[in-house]
């Protein structure tokens, strides 16, 4: 399934040409991730939901991890995230990918670009993706805890072009200035307008 929040390049035809659901949704990632929720949950009656940003590609074989992991009885009370790369071979994006592990592994922070892997009665329970534009991950994983949330042996490598375009130095800081703001209680649109 694909949610699209009104594109104008070709994703409507490109996700129907490759037999994706479409799903027209207002423009903004919260909105749309939870619009997608909604349907897989009361149109297809989904037991397992795995959300995944547009410029994130998980691995060959990824289908068989999260299988693994839904077949496990016990993982219904837990989120299953990827680890986080990026398609560029620089050695500042392996920094980078080294200080998001970090982050997972002591915060319990996944972004979206992670992938996320929930049953939905996890997903409902911790009252689903709010409506924001942005930090709609953020905010979801703190309600679900640190303690539920489990890294997968998945790799999701996601596009480095806004690292190559804004700088590793830069982006990463910004990101972590609107985390910051986020934590402390800033409103997701004051906070947009900084992100870019």
């Amino acid at each position: 399934m694909v949610v699209d929040g009104g594109s104008d390049d070709d994703t409507p035809r490109i996700a129907e040409q490759h037999g994706a659901r479409l799903i027209s949704a207002r423009r903004g990632r919260g909105v749309q991730l939870s619009a997608g929720a909604e349907t897989a949950i009361k149109e297809l009656r989904a037991d397992w939901l795995f959300f995944l940003h547009a410029d994130s590609i998980p691995e060959a074989g990824w289908t068989e991890v999260l299988k693994a992991f839904m077949n496990e009885p016990g993982n219904r009370g837990f989120a299953g995230y990827g680890r986080f790369a990026l398609d560029d071979p620089s050695a500042a994006a392996r920094r980078l990918e080294t200080m998001v592990a970090w982050r997972c592994r002591r915060l319990g922070l996944p972004y979206g670009d992670q992938g996320l892997l929930i049953h939905r009665d996890l997903y409902l329970s911790a009252g689903g993706f709010p409506p924001l534009e942005l930090m709609e991950d953020v905010a979801l994983v703190r309600r679900i805890g640190r303690r539920r949330m489990t890294g997968l042996p998945l790799t999701v490598t996601t596009s480095g072009e806004r690292y190559q375009r804004d700088g590793y130095i830069r982006r990463p800081l910004r990101n972590l200035g609107c985390l910051g703001l986020y934590l402390i209680g800033v409103a997701p649109p004051v906070i947009r307008r900084l992100y870019g």
